[in-house]
């Protein structure tokens, strides 16, 4: 009986198709589990300072922060600012990554959505000072719906009731999106009041939203001091990235974090 190449091809369609929609690793749950929380960035260019490392590859540098003790990743795929490309998160999974990643982005559309989901990211970042909390509940919900987690950023006092959108993860960005100043502190300073929005917000303990700290943390003890304040994701980039072996950094400094000393 000769061959049918188009029932061929269609069952496997059908199995990519499977593959495209089945259930993503769960940045959330990565960072529930984990004893340092970093989720090291892939960044090789930031709009104030330039370059940091235009060289690094996303076949290579995602791996050795997974080989290295990454609890997840972040990638950029912003071209115009930040030097990324969505077929880095692709390269990356291609070269061996199964961490959780987290498409990072200018989320303002439905179509990047789409974008995260067909390159295998995990979550998308959604940030508050982009988007009307009207736009960020449809946003929010699509994403859900495609099976994509939500990392939802705030930098301010004002953005925290963004929170009652009941994303997965409520990140603080401790770097001013308007002068790019960067500034730990205001993750300190939020993270009560955040802390109280997110379990006012949830059905139960377990659902109550993680809180992710992110930019500017390049000093182990300031981990340690952050997740005292209840925080239980660190999100991690250029520190890494401005050395020889981001892989090996990551290593050096979640060795520093577990340090009795």
């Amino acid at each position: 009986m000769a061959k049918d190449i188009l029932e061929e091809i269609i069952v496997h369609k059908q199995e990519e198709l499977a593959l495209l929609w089945a259930k993503k690793p769960s940045l959330r749950e990565a960072l529930l589990h984990s004893s340092t929380g970093i989720i090291a960035e892939f960044k090789r260019r930031s709009p104030s300072k330039g370059w940091i490392n235009e060289a690094a590859r996303p076949d290579v540098v995602p791996l050795s922060y997974q080989q290295n003790g990454a609890s997840a990743l972040s990638i950029l795929t912003d071209t115009q600012y930040f030097g990324g490309y969505d077929r880095f998160i692709v390269e990356a999974r291609a070269s061996g990554v199964t961490l959780p990643v987290l498409y990072k982005n200018f989320v303002i559309d439905e179509t990047q959505l789409y974008q995260a989901l067909l390159c295998g990211a995990s979550a998308v970042l959604l940030i508050a000072a982009c988007l009307t909390k009207t736009q960020c509940k449809q946003l929010l919900d699509k994403a859900h719906d495609l099976g994509l987690e939500v990392l939802l950023e705030m930098h301010s006092e004002a953005e925290l009731e963004y929170a009652e959108l009941q994303p997965d993860l409520c990140g603080i960005n401790n770097r001013n999106l308007g002068s790019f100043v960067t500034d730990v502190e205001t993750s300190f300073r939020l993270a009560e009041r955040l802390g109280s929005v997110c379990r006012g917000t949830a059905t139960t303990n377990t659902t109550a939203p993680l809180l992710v700290s992110e930019s500017g943390i390049s000093d182990p003890t300031t981990v340690r001091a952050l997740r005292a304040a209840g925080f239980r994701g660190f999100l991690i980039g250029e520190t890494f990235m401005r050395q020889a072996d981001p892989g090996k950094a990551l290593q050096q400094f979640i060795a520093a974090i577990n340090s009795k000393s």
